[in-house]
């Protein structure tokens, strides 16, 4: 019998979403899968996620993060998260995977876990 429905928040052209998603999916779950770029509303989500994982949901490993100039990664540090966030998407860890009220951030053994069992 399939679990609920998860949504999972990435990247179309992401290893680890695809991986993600794929994965999830042969466990018997459906996946709902939308782009972060494109079909995510971040002006509803981000607030939401940023209180579920306010230390996981900047990506300050991404070729995005190194781009970015001083000023703008100092936002990241005083509640501006949010706005950085909206202005670059793919700064955003991924998978961003909403099970039911909880929000799970990235594809690690501790997410994997929980939604693999």
């Amino acid at each position: 019998m399939p679990g609920p429905a998860l949504t999972l928040y990435g990247l179309k052209n992401c290893d680890t979403c695809r991986k993600a998603k794929r994965e999830l999916e042969a466990s018997g779950t459906p996946v709902k899968f939308v782009d972060i770029r494109d079909e995510a509303d971040l002006a509803a989500k981000l607030p939401v996620w940023l209180k579920a994982a306010p230390d996981k949901l900047v990506n300050k490993s991404s070729a995005t993060w190194r781009n970015l100039t001083n000023a703008e990664k100092a936002k990241a540090g005083t509640n501006g998260e949010k706005a950085l966030l909206a202005k670059h998407p793919t700064l955003i860890k991924r998978p961003v995977i909403e099970a039911g009220g909880d929000v799970h951030v990235g594809w690690g053994k501790d997410v994997q876990g929980v939604l693999l069992g």
